[in-house]
């Protein structure tokens, strides 16, 4: 049997259109993730459906619609939109065992489905943080753990002290019973010390169920220690007949019992000047005899601790007289008037003898000089007395040399060369010896001038 040309050309275009429509009819579907608890929404849908029924099946292959009939008894399970192009269905109250592949069938020749994947996100319980026993002495060694359970995936831990993150610490994880869920802990371990008191531990577990909303434990650390001493004084420059207030700061854990004073290893020599009151020591109308190391001591159940503070009473200031200043630029003239009074008395007395008839002669110059104390000015200054006494003391001794020197040459020339003429004659006792000795001489005073000729 042969077919004309033209009812093959039509069988053929009839083929065409039918894989066409079958190609365009093919369910679609997308994956869901919801936390434990909340609501599922599964949607199937088909671009171009000829009238062929949908229908959405659990991971069990248990049929839960088909088209706008329920097929599983489960209140959890609603239709919300059933269209020839369309199938949805709500989950409510979904549990981790609702996880699972589940399928949207459009039921054509042959059947074609799509799958959809359910993931249910595990809730971490609330942290808890232990290993915590109050107080804590300072140095002991701290574990403190930190643990929450039923987080799907694994939830991660992290530790801060007063909003500061607290690196290296270790971290577990392990698997549930259900074998669904995990229980994850991590461990912070330091040793205790003074500075950690009231700081706030905190414990934080982040998980993408939370919604950026982590959850968080904390625990605030009690640490005792012994007391920590410091003395502090009113003055840094104590002077005798003042007052003075050491006090002596204590801090510790249990605060520290009131504190002891003592004075170079005993009790405060005088309670009527020393007066302690709480922890301030007061001194008053300081002497010498304060002078000394004072310690302040604290002590608390834990220990105690002291310090010392070394008092040096110093003597009273002097009290300094106003100055005035004189600017650069200004010339001040001072004008001093002294009144020296000074009295010299020379005196020249010139002896001349004459020796009878001879006519000799013999002369001898005496000089004197006397001079007031200088000492004697009144109302001289320092500096200008030694200046003028300096010049008054040259003057005199360049004078005094002067005179010493005139008169020796004076004595030398006029002694014994005017006198010369009546040589023998010095001797005599009389003047009549003393003529006839000269008389006797003077053939030889001419034999000596016809000696000289």
């Amino acid at each position: 049997m042969r077919l004309r040309p033209s009812a093959l050309l039509r069988f053929y275009s009839l083929c065409g259109l039918l894989i066409q429509g079958s190609q365009g009819q093919f369910p679609l579907t997308q994956n869901v993730t919801v936390v434990e608890g909340g609501t599922a929404n599964l949607t199937c849908r088909v671009d171009q459906n000829d009238n062929t029924s949908l229908q959405w099946s659990n991971p069990a292959q248990q049929t839960l619609y088909f088209d706008d009939k329920k097929a599983l008894r489960d209140n959890r399970i609603e239709l919300v939109r059933a269209s020839w192009h369309e199938l949805s269905i709500s989950v409510s109250d979904v549990s981790l065992s609702d996880e699972g592949q589940y399928t949207c069938s459009l039921f054509t020749m042959p059947v074609k489905t799509s799958k959809a994947f359910l993931t249910v996100l595990g809730v971490p319980e609330k942290p808890q943080i232990s290993g915590f026993a109050s107080p804590v002495m300072e140095g002991e060694r701290m574990q403190l753990t930190c643990k929450t359970s039923g987080s799907k995936p694994a939830a991660d831990i992290r530790w801060f002290k007063n909003d500061r993150e607290i690196k290296d610490v270790k971290y577990l994880k392990e698997e549930d019973a259900n074998r669904r869920t995990f229980t994850v802990s991590s461990t912070l371990d330091f040793r205790a010390d003074r500075s950690d008191d009231g700081a706030v531990v905190s414990c934080r577990v982040d998980h993408e169920s939370l919604n950026s909303t982590p959850q968080i434990a904390r625990q605030i650390l009690e640490i005792h220690y012994t007391p920590s001493v410091k003395i502090i004084s009113s003055s840094s420059w104590p002077e005798e007949g003042q007052s003075i207030v050491l006090t002596c700061e204590s801090k510790g854990k249990p605060l520290p019992e009131p504190v002891l004073w003592t004075k170079d290893g005993g009790e405060l020599p005088d309670p009527e000047r020393m007066v302690v009151n709480g922890r301030d020591l007061r001194i008053s109308f300081l002497n010498k005899t304060d002078n000394g190391t004072y310690r302040c001591e604290a002590t608390n159940p834990i220990g105690q601790n002291s310090t010392e503070y070394v008092l040096i009473v110093h003597d009273v200031s002097n009290t300094l007289l106003p100055t005035t200043v004189i600017p650069s630029l200004t010339t001040a003239t001072v004008t001093t008037t002294v009144a020296l009074t000074t009295s010299t008395a020379t005196s020249a007395t010139a002896i001349s003898t004459r020796d009878g008839a001879l006519g000799h002669r013999k002369t001898v110059i005496m000089s004197t000089l006397e001079l007031e104390d200088p000492n004697a000015l009144a109302g001289q200054t320092g500096p200008d007395h030694a200046l003028i006494g300096g010049i008054v003391a040259v003057v005199v001794f360049v004078t005094l040399c002067s005179i010493i020197l005139l008169g020796r040459y004076l004595a030398r020339h006029k002694g014994t060369y005017l006198t010369n003429e009546a040589k023998g004659a010095e001797d005599a006792p009389d003047a009549d010896t003393a003529i006839i000795n000269a008389e006797g001489s003077q053939v030889n005073a001419e034999e000596k001038k016809e000696y000289f000729i």
